[in-house]
């Protein structure tokens, strides 16, 4: 006869580990164990996007000998699980006294004595890390297709995701590896932008279509080889549309998750520069027709083509914004990037507000290169899903090399360069492992 006694016991589950089995054997002595497995959009919420999405990670939990029922927790708080099961008995290990998650566990404590409810904290598993196993299976790489279907995963889990650009393999890294601790919270990139801008700069030429997309594969491919997250590629204007299939084709293969193409046609130019050189925006329905093959040709449902919309950049107006991005959407975009070189914002605001009210939404792309002072929450707010950092990288590093280069000149010798603008010799040599 079943233990009438109710256990919850809530985990990630990312990765099965000795710890977890553990813990479930502990709440078998108590009682019934339900299992309050936290979505993808709790985890996100605090750290990293776990590597498992929600619905395999609890077919894997649902059969764990001891586990008698599965729930999703959708918060970091346990409270709301807590208030509707009403369990005699949390069980959590006892690494949780400090840290992010000190008040979630004073949380438990006081609603589980409204009922007289006991919280049972077994030793934490030594030896035994989720994050060391994580980082353990990211260093070894990661597969094409499920790097492709992390974008879909972080837009549908964050209320915003954040996109860096790289323009070579040590870029890569730091949009991979950057993170910070903020509000007990990790901070980091969700993804890779690989821009057009960015890569020909590096290479020391105009952006204006000089360097073509064989060349461009080639740093999509180094980027790539040395990262895990999901990249979103610069596609210009996606060029003819029977070149556009493959090359939709090619990015699926490497593993990236999207392109994003203008509607543009004619000589490239770079969007900042608006009205002050000339550029000539395609017709509705010839980029639609662009989007709707390129679709077709798509071996997946995970890659991405998002449609970039230049009207404000190029001063057609509101309403034509509006009207193209409903005519792209139609023809089977599966995301917005609205364009705006206007420093105030006011632009991006009032289209923002204008395509909440969409009937058929999409994601809504933002790349606030030049309304550099509002914030990402300011966009969430707005109803924006990514928002794309494009060129800081390669901004910083130009002048940073600049002053580098001028101390040698001034001091004719590396110390003061070394001493004010360089990483030491052994940090250079011990970066790559």
């Amino acid at each position: 006869m079943k233990n009438q006694k109710l256990v919850y016991i809530g985990m990630s589950a990312d990765l099965i580990h000795q710890g977890h089995l553990n813990i479930i054997r502990e709440g078998l002595k108590l009682g019934e164990v339900y299992i309050g497995l936290l979505t993808d959009e709790a985890i996100a919420g605090y750290k990293r996007l776990p590597l498992i999405a929600f619905n395999e990670r609890k077919l894997i939990v649902e059969n764990l000998k001891g586990v008698e029922k599965v729930v999703p927790q959708n918060t970091l708080d346990y409270v709301p699980n807590l208030k509707k099961l009403k369990p005699d008995f949390v069980v959590h290990g006892d690494d949780w006294k400090t840290g992010v998650q000190k008040e979630v566990r004073q949380r438990v404590i006081d609603t589980l004595a409204e009922w007289g409810g006991k919280l049972v904290e077994p030793k934490y598993t030594e030896g035994i890390s989720s994050t060391d196993l994580i980082s353990a299976v990211k260093a070894q790489g990661i597969t094409p297709g499920k790097r492709m279907k992390t974008l879909r995963r972080l837009i549908g889990a964050k209320p915003i995701v954040r996109i860096l650009e790289a323009h070579n393999g040590l870029t890569g890294l730091i949009a991979e590896k950057t993170q910070i601790i903020k509000d007990g919270r990790t901070i980091e990139f969700d993804g890779i932008w690989e821009s057009s801008l960015t890569d020909s700069t590096a290479k020391g030429k105009p952006d204006t279509e000089l360097v073509d997309f064989s060349s461009r594969f080639s740093t999509i491919e180094e980027i790539l080889e040395v990262t895990t997250k999901p990249m979103i590629v610069d596609g210009d204007t996606g060029g003819r549309i029977d070149h556009f299939k493959f090359r939709v084709k090619t990015l699926e293969r490497l593993g990236v998750s999207a392109i994003i193409i203008e509607d543009k046609i004619g000589d490239k130019r770079n969007s900042l520069f608006g009205t002050t050189v000339p550029q000539e925006q395609d017709s509705i329905e010839h980029f639609s027709q662009k989007i709707h093959e390129g679709k077709k040709s798509q071996v997946t449902e995970e890659f991405m083509i998002i449609a970039r919309v230049e009207s404000l950049i190029l001063q057609k107006g509101m309403d034509d914004a509006l009207l193209r991005s409903k005519a792209y959407i139609k023809a089977g975009a599966d995301g917005i990037m609205i364009h705006s070189k206007n420093k105030d914002g006011k632009e991006i605001i009032e289209f923002c507000t204008h395509f909440k009210k969409f009937e058929n939404r999409v994601p809504l792309i933002v790349v606030p290169s030049t309304y550099a002072h509002m914030t990402e929450n300011e966009l969430k707010d707005l109803g924006v899903n990514v928002v794309i950092y494009a060129n800081h990288l390669l901004r910083s590093a130009y002048p940073a090399m600049v002053d580098t280069a001028k101390s040698l000149l001034t001091n004719s010798r590396g110390m003061e360069a070394s001493n004010e603008y360089c990483m030491s010799i052994k940090e250079i040599i011990t970066l790559i492992p």
